[in-house]
């Protein structure tokens, strides 16, 4: 894939995918499309979608980007559409991840899912802001290597 050029009307697509689509692929989404709406179309999809996470939700917020329009989705519905990329962001969404026909690359980061964090509901606030964290720098990585290389088919991280 070359970079997206914004002379045309073609962004790449990328589809986020984690269990539940409640949070880690949410969070992704919502990164993908503040830094990169013009040159990147974002989607997300669980396997086993659940329910848009409020503490998702309000970490996001936080970092200045809203997702509470957001809405959990199946992996089923982008089966047969075309995508630049799917990226599972879970090693669970990973191992039952369905294969994409119409996907380019195919690439895994592994993220620990917040939700299952315990303690007091700072406790958890924090889990939410660490992970939060790790994506937002692997999205940026991800977008400064495909403005940079144009092709991620040699990406160890698949």
């Amino acid at each position: 894939m070359t970079p997206p050029d914004k002379s045309t009307s073609k962004r790449a697509r990328v589809l986020f995918v984690c269990t539940h689509n409640s949070a880690r692929s949410q969070m992704a989404e919502g990164f993908l499309r503040h830094h990169a709406s013009d040159g990147f179309e974002a989607r997300s999809a669980g396997t086993e979608p659940g329910a848009l996470h409020p503490l998702a939700v309000q970490v996001m917020a936080d970092s200045g980007i809203d997702i509470s329009g957001q809405r959990a989705k199946s992996v089923d519905a982008f089966l047969e559409e075309p995508f630049d990329y799917v990226v599972t962001v879970c090693d669970d969404a990973n191992e039952s991840c369905p294969v994409f026909p119409n996907a380019s690359h195919r690439l895994h980061w592994s993220f620990p899912d917040p939700s299952r964090a315990e303690g007091t509901p700072e406790e958890r606030l924090a889990a939410f802001r660490s992970v939060r964290g790790a994506i937002r720098a692997r999205v940026e990585e991800f977008l400064s290597s495909a403005l940079s290389e144009g092709d991620h088919s040699n990406d160890s991280r698949r």
